[in-house]
Formats: C-alpha cells, sequence, structure tokens
C-alpha cells in the first residue's frame, strides 16, 4: 500500500520572534515492513536544513531563523511504502519468554525496560494495574506474553476515554488516569509502563494513521498518531494501538521510535522573545502513488487540526515549542 502524507505546521506569534530553532522527526522510516520513497520539507521563512540520524535510527532535520519573524511554518511531504504484517499465532507457548530472555541477553533493550520521563509508574497506575488485572513479573511468565498484550491492550483501550485535547504535550499519565480520558499519546505511555512493569521491551512510536471511511477508529484524523512496540520472541517488535484496540498494521506508517514521547516529537524547538504564540497543526494521509503537490499558502487557519496557545511569557523568554500527539 502506498500512502501520500502531508504534515504542516504554523506557529504564529503575536509580535516577531529574533530566533527560532528547531528539530523536526517527520521523515518515515525505511524498516521492516515500511520504505520511504520520497520526503521533501519546506520551511518559510527560508532556512538551511541539516540531517542526521539519531541513536534510535530516526532521520532528525534541524534548522535555525536567525531574523525576526511573526510566524514559522513548515510542510512536510512523503511518499511511504507499506506492507502487510505476517500474521502472528493465535498464542505463544510458555518456552516464548526463555526465547525473550535470550533476545534481551543478545542485545542492549534495558532502555526499552527501564522507566522513561513519560512512562513510569507511580501510586495511581499501580492502582490502574490492579483494576486491569496486570500480573506481577513472577505471575506473566506462567502465562502467555501474547495473550497478555492483547489483553492490556483491549482493557486499557476500554477503561480511558478518547477524548481529543484532554490533556496537554507535557501531561503525566496520571493526568489521564485521574479524568479516565486521553489521547493517543497517554494511551502509548500507559501501556508501555505496564509492559515495561512485567519484563518486555516497549518502546513509543510516533507516525500516522490512515483513516478508512466507515472504520471504527476514535483517534483523530487530520493529526500524527502514536502506539506503541513490543518486543516478541521469533517475531520481533509488533505494534499495538491501544487507543483503537487494534495490532498496528498496514494504515499504520512510522516516522520514529523512542522511550516515550520526549524522544520522538514532530517538531522541537524554542523562539526567543516576550510574545504570545498560536500552534497550528494539519495532516493528510491519503492512499496515492505519488507526494501531492506542494502548497506554500497556508495562511487559512480554518482546516488546521489542532491549535494550541502560548500566552504571558516573560520578556527575553526562550519558549518551547512542540505538538501533541493526538
Amino acid at each position: 500500500m502506498y500512502y501520500s502524507i502531508r504534515h504542516s505546521t504554523k506557529f504564529r506569534y503575536s509580535a516577531p520572534v529574533s530566533e527560532s530553532t528547531m528539530e523536526v522527526r517527520m521523515q518515515p522510516r525505511s524498516d521492516a515492513s515500511q520504505r520511504c520513497l520520497n520526503f521533501q520539507l519546506k520551511i518559510h521563512p527560508r532556512a538551511r536544513v541539516n540531517s542526521y540520524r539519531d541513536y534510535l535510527g530516526n532521520t532528525v532535520h534541524h534548522f535555525d531563523v536567525p531574523g525576526n519573524h511573526r510566524q514559522l511554518m513548515l510542510s512536510a511531504e512523503a511518499l511511504v511504502e507499506v506492507q502487510a504484517n505476517p500474521n502472528l499465532p493465535d498464542c505463544r507457548g510458555a518456552h516464548a519468554w526463555d526465547a525473550l530472555d535470550a533476545m534481551i541477553a543478545g542485545a542492549d533493550y534495558m532502555e526499552m525496560l527501564m522507566p522513561s520521563q513519560f512512562a513510569q509508574s507511580s501510586d495511581r497506575l499501580e492502582q490502574f494495574a490492579q483494576e486491569l488485572d496486570v500480573p506481577t513479573p513472577g505471575e506473566a511468565r506462567e502465562r502467555d506474553p501474547l495473550a497478555l498484550l492483547l489483553h492490556f491492550n483491549t482493557a486499557l483501550h476500554a477503561a480511558i476515554a478518547y477524548v481529543p485535547k484532554s490533556t496537554h504535550v507535557d501531561s503525566p499519565i496520571d493526568h489521564a488516569l485521574e479524568s479516565r480520558q486521553g489521547v493517543c499519546q497517554d494511551f502509548a505511555h500507559i501501556l508501555i509502563t505496564l509492559v515495561r512493569g512485567i519484563g518486555i521491551p516497549c518502546r513509543y512510536v510516533s507516525g500516522y494513521l490512515f483513516h478508512e471511511a466507515g472504520d471504527d477508529t476514535r483517534s483523530a484524523g487530520g493529526a500524527t498518531h502514536a502506539w506503541v512496540e513490543a518486543l516478541l520472541p521469533e517475531v520481533g517488535w509488533v505494534g499495538f494501538d491501544p487507543t483503537n484496540n487494534v495490532i498496528a498494521g498496514q494504515r499504520h506508517i512510522r516516522t520514529a521510535v523512542g522511550r516515550d514521547y520526549a524522544d520522538v516529537p514532530p517538531t522541537k524547538g524554542v523562539f526567543k522573545g516576550s510574545v504570545d504564540s498560536q500552534l497550528l497543526v494539519a495532516v493528510s494521509v491519503e492512499p496515492s502513488d505519488s507526494p501531492p503537490p506542494f502548497e506554500p499558502d497556508l495562511a487559512s487557519a480554518e482546516d488546521w487540526s489542532s491549535s494550541v496557545a502560548q500566552e504571558g511569557l516573560d520578556p527575553e523568554a526562550i519558549a518551547q515549542q512542540q505538538q501533541q500527539q493526538q
């Protein structure tokens, strides 16, 4: 399956800012069952863009806009091929834990087993784990790991309501657990924490989801998406999307992987100035055999899916600007 993706971002300021520096993780990965065939990143005001691969294999573009400007616009366009994943077995026997131990011993998965900035336990998480009948690490080894992951995926989907903009980009998982509502970013962080807690390496995936007409997907269209991948013996990394209670498949397009959201935000940067700011985001994912034409005019806000205001910055403040995954 081929997908044409456009991810447009606009940062608007109430007065000129003197500098913007930013990292962008929007280029889809080429690995496993996915290939990025074409990628372009357009920036206004124009800036020199450099790129590198981080230690997790994600492509990072970075740039600096040193002059005064009242808005910063980015448009990332990609053509991606996603192949169908092989079918998973209905279950994996008790030997799967021994095989998983051997995989962990043979490679460095420690970072995907340890707590991280947004994926760490708390009293509220422990209470939630009891509610979901999450076993202790010792008890987990008596159960089938794939069946456990599917149980977590379904139970989390049922226990937390999906409500766009119900949390913020830096919200801890306790906020979603307390209100029992969140966005895909929250679902992913909760699942990662639960899965790591029973000794299975688990990582955060940032990307896009193609929404088919008539499907029962409850995550928002027109925005980036997030899910998780857990390591299983023989099959490797397997994606689980608790927001939609599905195994990640041919409609899931991966851009970056990390310990949690802190490693993979689509945009991460700072600007210098005493201003109010507004972030506008629009995402389009369509089946295609070629990328969409570039549209430099991003002036209209009617079609933008996400709008977040930042106000009350101190004079000469350096303010972070990131976009949440809905």
